[in-house]
């Protein structure tokens, strides 16, 4: 019997670090309490987009978002909302706007595509996903020839949503092209960016629409294997993941003669450690074959050599959830959304120093001002914005004057500035550049594998610069020495950790050269964030 009232409680990693699986366990022992239980019915979801107000809660069929912060919001939301039917206005989130409807095509509003299921259903359930228009497209695909499907993805010019804006249809040609005993598909999930968490909020929100973008994949190419490659400390969406695997396999989704037909498709998840370098294939497919995760000399590339050697499809998550919308609604409905060189959405990261953070789908177009003053709130504490980074870690650092323009995947070329992983780290100005810069080459130094000499010993000669610049102790020749060791990375280094470096840093340089060039002579930090060494005070001489 349907209840008459649903709270779908936000329980995805962020929200439970805030308690949200405390508070809805309370929430469950107080309607128990008021013997609302015949009425009430308390389900998990996935990210509602924000986490600025506490942990999230949706009353349905009202589609009200209320936020706690303590048990007395909890129990004020019982008595109040759930047994006498009254609003409670200070536990409402008022400027919560509920998620458009994926035909929606004006910029300055949300359009979940990907996301269109997170925060609207219970993950781990797959009889809710298949009542909301789950599994279609998978079957539509199986009722097609493979090529009719390779040719619709790539009529809808989808790019890869990883960073690297690959056409997403030419490598699915390349791996269905080759002739071979076996093949493969990957979803790389080893989601490592600082800033980057995206993907983490799509697994856990809904599992069952990256497993149906991989299915229609490994259809589509002729593959048999896939996996699932994702960060050890994903637990939520480990577990999520697991638990729809499971179902799919109960529900013959996966596995043998899927749907009745001659495809047959085995999934399985692996974890990985935690090291960056693996967000790259060939790193996280040497990773996969039990090899220390150390990049590939390419070519050749894993659509032609991959996993053990055979044709692999390797993809970012956020692209495979795009793929079940593109076979269902086709590839001109795609191509309406976003720009003619970078049609659909972006799942965008946004954190840093704004009012609300979280995730947020837009359509590719949309401009970084629209990211942080219309979807993020501005900048928290009535400060002032100092600096934008685009991208995550190895993206580009701009100013506040370079905003205004739309963000896509021809953004590099045409404004240099990186789309990448799709973070908008927004930073205050109470933030060194020099301070900044450090810590993110302390990163990169710690990630890298080791394998090369460019990024091995470039990334601590770089660090030593930054950290004489930092300590008041930095040469105006310095500046020069970091340019020319970053562009050596970029021309020298075996993989696109090392080659990448040249983003951040030279962006940081060129933007803000005059902040850091004020640390060299200099008795102090001017924002009083790096710490200066004074020098020695020398001890008298005893005569």
């Amino acid at each position: 019997m349907n209840k008459a009232i649903t709270v779908l409680v936000s329980v995805d990693s962020s929200s439970i670090l805030m308690g949200s699986r405390h508070y809805k366990n309370y929430l469950i022992s107080l309607v128990s309490r008021y013997n609302l239980d015949s009425v009430v019915e308390i389900l998990e979801t996935g990210s509602f987009g924000r986490y600025d107000r506490g942990v999230l809660m949706m009353l349905l069929p009202d589609s009200v978002v209320y936020a706690m912060t303590s048990e007395k919001d909890v129990e004020l939301f019982v008595t109040e909302q759930l047994l006498k039917g009254r609003r409670v206005d200070k536990l409402i989130v008022k400027d919560f706007e509920p998620a458009g409807a994926i035909e929606t095509t004006v910029v300055s509003e949300e359009m979940r595509v990907v996301l269109k299921n997170a925060g609207r259903m219970n993950p781990r359930d797959i009889e809710e996903y298949i009542a909301r228009e789950g599994y279609q497209a998978l079957g539509k695909a199986l009722g097609t020839k493979p090529e009719e499907v390779i040719a619709e993805i790539r009529k809808s010019n989808l790019r890869g949503r990883g960073g690297a804006g690959f056409p997403t249809g030419l490598k699915w040609e390349f791996t269905s092209r080759t002739e071979a005993p076996e093949k493969y598909v990957i979803c790389n999930a080893d989601e490592g960016e600082p800033g980057t968490f995206k993907d983490r909020l799509i697994m856990e929100g809904d599992p069952h629409l990256v497993i149906e973008g991989m299915a229609i994949a490994a259809y589509a190419v002729g593959a048999s294997r896939g996996y699932v490659y994702i960060r050890g400390e994903y637990y939520e969406s480990v577990d999520n993941l697991r638990t729809a695997i499971r179902q799919a396999y109960e529900y013959g989704l996966l596995g043998e003669n899927i749907l009745g037909t001659q495809f047959s498709f085995d999934l399985s998840v692996r974890l990985g450690a935690g090291a960056y370098i693996c967000g790259e294939e060939t790193a996280l497919i040497e990773s996969i074959e039990g090899k220390s995760g150390r990049p590939r000399l390419r070519p050749p590339y894993p659509p032609v050599k991959g996993v053990h050697q055979l044709p692999t499809v390797v993809n970012n998550v956020e692209t495979f959830g795009c793929v079940p919308h593109i076979v269902n609604r086709g590839a001109d409905w795609f191509l309406s959304i976003g720009t003619d060189s970078s049609p659909g959405t972006k799942v965008y990261s946004l954190c840093g120093n704004l009012v609300k953070r979280g995730i947020v789908e837009v359509p590719m177009g949309t401009t970084t001002a629209d990211l942080i003053y219309s979807f993020g709130g501005g900048i928290a504490g009535g400060r002032t914005l100092k600096m934008i980074q685009t991208g995550g870690a190895a993206g580009t650092f701009i100013k506040p004057d370079e905003i205004s323009f739309p963000l896509d995947f021809d953004s590099m070329r045409n404004h240099n500035v990186s789309l990448g992983s799709g973070v908008i780290l927004a930073i205050d100005d109470t933030h060194c550049a020099v301070d900044i810069g450090l810590n993110l080459m302390e990163f990169f130094a710690h990630e890298s594998c080791g394998k090369c000499t460019p990024c091995r010993e470039g990334t601590r000669m770089i660090i030593h610069l930054l950290g004489q610049i930092s300590k008041g102790k930095g040469t105006p020749d310095m500046i020069d020495h970091l340019y020319n060791i970053s562009s050596t990375m970029e021309d020298a280094s075996f993989c696109g950790l090392g080659q990448s470096v040249c983003v951040p840093l030279g962006s940081l340089l060129d933007r803000f050269r005059s902040e850091i060039e004020d640390h060299i002579g200099a008795e102090a930090c001017p924002l009083e964030v790096c710490k200066f060494e004074k020098p020695a005070k020398q001890k008298a001489r005893r005569w």
